[in-house]
């Protein structure tokens, strides 16, 4: 590409006055915003999670207690089918 064709080009686009522009008047028209109420439920939901632990302290509480009593006892079957139910989850 030439460069005096792009200058001559560039000109055509450069405007020799500045135009004011006016002000809108401002009509009788407003935004308006609607939540669904799926968008309420949702946003009670979200805030309800927020303010919930993610640890249930009394059920950790609970099992300190029982484990230094000796009493919590756990069928080691149980926890090693868990393991692989959440392992095989994960995985697919």
């Amino acid at each position: 590409m030439r460069i005096d064709a792009f200058n001559k080009v560039s000109e055509l686009y450069k405007s020799s006055s500045a135009k004011s522009t006016a002000k809108v008047k401002s009509g009788s028209f407003s935004d308006k915003l609607e939540i669904s109420q799926t968008g309420k439920d949702y946003q009670v939901a979200k805030q309800i999670v927020a303010r919930t632990p993610d640890i249930r302290e009394t059920k950790v509480n609970d099992i300190k207690q029982r484990m230094e009593a000796g009493v919590y006892n756990i069928n080691i079957e149980d926890v090693a089918d868990k393991l692989v139910d959440n392992y095989f989850e994960e995985t697919i």
